[in-house]
């Protein structure tokens, strides 16, 4: 019996690092951008940011397919450089922003892809419709420690989607062919993280 006891009192032990492999990590707005671009009139990208957003990644390296992302983008700090341009962006015609002030993107799935990679599938909601991403994410830096004692992390992501399946359909016919917005937009992400503080 006193044998069993310490063979579980083992077991339990070496289960323990398992459990708290996992570390969590918040998206550093101030080191980071959430990007995209969108073809314009069928000859040129125009390119934007937005601006405001938090996040959270849980991230184990032990078993990176426990890993996790959840992060919010306020609509309302699309940034094309351009204020008229913006003010129709925010407008019901693309984001209606006043309706859906927050977009999101929620991790399902973290999976390697080769060579560090990884590919993440969640659920990304705009304009109040959800559907299935795939991030194509490089490999996650090392721990690095700032000049203030913050660890951080790094790394960079890129997607594309219709804007068309997130009902973002506005447009108008050109004369010669095509239309002023395309429907592809590429997304690109780079992101700086700081590990949570533990108590």
């Amino acid at each position: 019996m006193k044998n069993l006891i310490s063979i579980i009192a083992i077991c339990s032990t070496l289960a323990l690092p398992a459990l708290a492999s996992a570390t969590t990590w918040n998206i550093d707005p101030d080191h980071s951008n959430v990007g995209f671009k969108v073809k314009h009139l069928m000859v040129s990208n125009v390119r934007g940011t937005f601006d405001k957003y938090t996040g959270v990644v849980e991230i184990d390296d032990k078993d990176i397919s426990k890993s996790k992302v959840n992060v919010n983008i306020a609509t309302p700090s699309i940034n094309t450089g351009v204020q008229k341009r913006d003010e129709h962006l925010r407008s019901a015609d693309f984001f209606d922003v006043v309706k859906y002030p927050t977009m999101t993107f929620v991790s399902r799935k973290v999976s390697q892809a080769g060579n560090g990679a990884l590919k993440v599938t969640g659920d990304l909601t705009i304009h109040g419709i959800t559907k299935e991403v795939v991030l194509d994410v490089e490999q996650l830096s090392k721990e690095s420690k700032d000049p203030w004692g913050n660890l951080r992390r790094g790394t960079s992501a890129s997607t594309r989607i219709s804007r068309a399946d997130f009902g973002l359909t506005w447009n108008k016919a050109l004369e010669t062919g095509g239309v002023v917005v395309g429907d592809e937009i590429t997304i690109t992400l780079e992101i700086e993280m700081i590990k949570a503080q533990t108590n």
